[in-house]
């Protein structure tokens, strides 16, 4: 074999696309014909929808026809996983509109310019309804109700056993409400699709998704199309974060409406558009509490979640019960007790982003973790240690049914106090303190893990070798700035002595790649790279049995030299390029196996892990805070994740640091919020407050590498590490400035306003207080198990 690449830090081969201005995004897309599309949306949050005037809109120029859902006639579905049918939405609102933003109809016109004026023609008498937008008035008794044929606003249910007396063997009990608030996904890129009517009777769709096989079923189904007749192609994404997931149901229109015309048609989102239509993500409210021993130990944690699944729960009430799932994290618990209630409320549903369901469980562990060594007054990396779960418990099944694969939490926990000089922090943080600074120091510390590849453990790759001596990756991931060209080129550069430069990644195209999970849930590599690990091994073992057929040699003596060619070990003279052996496969077929139903030097399979992996890590936040306005400094962010073999350091490192971008934004920033008519108030990048590169600091990673032993490759995932162990980090860092005035939490985003109202109380002895009891609602709840069928779990 040839020298390994693997483990070593490479630049990205699918860079200088990008940088150059080479990439193919659908609003980049020009057709013959090409028509746009723009949505009339509600503009209140409940309402009758008693006519629609179209008339003036269609006599516009460049208008070629309005829609409602009366002339289109599609039926109501899901967008992406669904809960219940009550909850099935129409395309296009058909008798009411249930959230700011749902679409009522469509213009469909010669330009993008000539749809957009002719939707504000379009007259749409809407009879207002009683709104509510907060998920727990909406579980209130006597709360408007959004679906009459559920006769209540509760969604989705699921009751653990009657806890009576569950903190009986507790010396200490820590509670605290914990608002994990609803934020948009915003991507760099709005959701898109071009839909293209063929000559054939075929349909090509074009679509800024994550998952192009998964679209591609529901689209044909939707449509009553055969499968055979659809035809489903990502190009370059600019951001998916879990938002771009499934059948939207504006694609559902463009496609109808193309088909109807019999030309092309595209719907490209403009920004305000994707806050208010793009799912939003979190949206969770948790009652934690946690009991202790008097030596720090946990005797147990009891949860009680109230989820918002907007205006048609779907997704994100499913993501309620992987919170509940995850709800163990790192600790030896002896017992959890979690219970869900979510509501269907007047505001755009809610559904996934990066960490989906992970990061609301972290947050709310390590929220009440840290209030647990507060009251105990031990430091919070002490109390971690002591109730860790040990390494040689592994594998482990939690409370909840997680299967945990492999782990030492106290690993990456090590090696971040070294890299941060942690005592020197803590006596730099106590100076302060004594000396009555204006800026306090707060050391937050979060430590986690994750389930990765949990939607999806199964994935399809194919490897050929061309004449020439290249090579084709095709793989049924869908990579959109992970870094798939460059991860899985290096695979098959190790195995197969191909130079990196000459592998050619072929991905996102239904009618090309035989089938796929897409990008979801941190699983390509784990996942999609150990398929094109073994297809790499299936077509060397091919040319080794060709090469010695040819070289007349036994095949136990063929290797990969390490000049890339395939001979008789030790005999440089006998040994043929991959560009000879390729030519040979084609021209005398009989001798290379195709039992896979591959031409040539190639193979393709699936690749089943079995069971999703479970990466961890730790995680500290340093800030400063300004006690007299409020202000914060984020001045430095550690972390050190576990993600199991390192394939390439470089990728593992920009997915840390996007992820803590996206965290540190959910904890200081931002947050959808909506009036209580259901306005959405922060529904443009002036209002929605997203952070620059100034307000973030340079981040420190590192990694520990614990290998899973359900993959070849030994990985675990790492595109939302960051967003699970940062959040609650950097959280617990501005409540840990603040604890000298007896401050035990403060809910995100921790803006300066909510920051120095919570320091001005408690220098007036009224410091925030961090519980009340939950809603009556959970006093109701069948205590017999999920009161809604939630289809398979999904990673995204």
């Amino acid at each position: 074999m040839p020298g390994s690449i693997l483990g070593n830090a490479v630049r990205r081969v699918e860079d200088p696309d990008l940088l150059t201005g080479r990439g193919t995004y659908l609003a980049n897309l020009r057709l013959p014909g090409l028509l746009h599309v723009a949505f009339v949306r509600s503009p209140v949050a409940h309402a009758a929808i008693r006519s629609i005037d179209a008339a003036e809109a269609v006599a516009m120029p460049g208008v070629v026809a309005v829609y409602t859902a009366a002339d289109l006639g599609l039926s109501p579905h899901h967008g992406f996983v669904g809960l219940a049918d009550t909850f099935l939405r129409p395309p296009l609102a058909t008798d009411r509109a249930r959230f700011v933003g749902e679409a009522v109809a469509a213009v469909v016109a010669e330009s993008k310019a000539a749809a957009v004026d002719a939707v504000d023609a379009v007259i749409v008498d809407y009879d207002p309804l009683p709104i509510v937008a907060d998920a727990e008035a909406a579980l209130t008794p006597g709360a408007p109700v959004l679906f009459e044929a559920l006769g209540s606003n509760l969604a989705f249910s699921l009751g653990d056993a009657a806890a009576d007396g569950f903190f009986d063997d507790a010396e200490v009990v820590v509670r605290g409400r914990f608002v994990n608030q609803r934020v948009a996904v915003v991507p760099m890129e709005g959701n898109a699709c071009v839909a293209v009517p063929g000559d054939d009777g075929r349909l090509t769709f074009h679509a800024a998704t994550q998952m192009p096989h998964g679209l591609h079923g529901a689209l044909a189904e939707e449509l009553g199309f055969d499968p055979a007749e659809v035809r489903v192609v990502a190009p370059h994404v600019g951001g998916g974060f879990g938002g771009k997931v499934g059948l939207y149901h504006e694609f559902t229109v463009t496609a109808a409406a193309a088909l109807r015309l019999d030309r092309p048609v595209a719907w490209i989102e403009g920004r305000s558009e994707d806050m208010v239509s793009l799912a939003h993500g979190r949206g969770q409210v948790h009652y934690a509490e946690l009991g202790l021993r008097g030596d720090g130990r946990f005797t147990g944690l009891r949860v009680r979640l109230v989820g918002d699944g907007g205006a048609y729960p779907g997704v994100g009430a499913m993501l309620t019960n992987l919170t509940r799932m995850m709800s163990q994290g790192v600790y030896d618990l002896p017992k959890i007790s979690f219970d869900i209630a979510v509501a269907a409320t007047n505001t755009t549903p809610i559904g996934a982003y990066r960490g989906a369901g992970r990061p609301e469980a972290a947050s709310l562990v390590e929220r009440i973790v840290d209030m647990g060594a507060a009251e105990l007054g031990l430091d919070p990396a002490e109390l971690r240690r002591r109730n860790f779960i040990p390494p040689d418990r592994f594998p482990f099944t939690t409370l909840m049914g997680a299967p945990y694969d492999s782990a030492d939490y106290d690993k990456p926990l090590r090696r971040l106090l070294e890299l941060v000089d942690y005592e020197a922090l803590r006596a730099d943080q106590a100076g302060r303190r004594q000396r009555g600074e204006r800026s306090q120091l707060g050391i937050g510390i979060a430590t986690y893990t994750e389930i990765t590849a949990g939607g999806g453990a199964q994935e399809y790759a194919a490897v050929e070798v061309r004449p020439d001596g290249s090579a084709v990756v095709s793989v049924g991931t869908s990579g959109h700035g992970q870094g798939h060209a460059t991860a899985f080129a290096m695979i098959v550069a190790d195995r197969l002595g191909i130079p990196l430069e000459q592998v050619e990644l072929v991905q996102s195209d239904t009618d090309v790649i035989r089938s796929g999970g897409g990008t979801g849930g941190s699983r390509s590599l784990q996942v999609g790279g150990s398929a094109v690990l073994s297809a790499s091994d299936a077509v060397l073992a091919k040319a080794r049995a060709l090469a010695a057929h040819l070289l007349e040699a036994a095949e136990g003596d063929i290797v990969v030299s390490e000049d890339g060619k395939v001979g008789v070990a030790g005999v440089p003279a006998k040994a043929l390029g991959w560009d000879e052996l390729a030519t040979a496969a084609n021209s005398a077929p009989d001798l290379v196996d195709h039992e896979d139903g591959t031409v040539g030097l190639a193979a393709q399979l699936d690749f089943d892990q079995g069971a999703p992996t479970f990466p961890f890590g730790a995680h500290l936040a340093v800030v400063e805070v300004d006690t007299e306005t409020g202000a914060i400094a984020f001045l430095r962010h550690v972390a050190v994740d576990d993600c199991g073999t390192v394939l390439n350091p470089l990728l593992v490192a920009g997915q840390q640091h996007g992820g803590i971008a996206q965290a540190a934004a959910q904890a200081l920033f931002e947050e959808m919020v909506y009036d209580a008519d259901g306005n959405p108030l922060t529904s443009n990048l002036a209002d929605y407050l997203m952070p620059s590169a100034a307000d973030l600091p340079s981040y420190e990673v590192a990694s520990t590498e614990t290998p899973t032993p359900l993959n070849p490759l030994g990985a675990k995932g790492i595109g939302e590490a960051g967003t699970i162990g940062a959040t609650p980090a950097v959280q617990n860092a501005v409540v840990d400035a603040l604890a000298h005035l007896g401050i035990r939490h403060l809910d995100m985003p921790a803006t300066p306003e909510r920051v120095w109202r919570a320091i001005a109380d408690a220098r007036a002895g009224q410091p925030p207080e961090p519980w009340r009891e939950p809603p009556a609602v959970f006093a109701t709840l069948d205590r017999g198990g999920a009161t809604a069928a939630v289809g398979e779990e999904a990673g995204i």
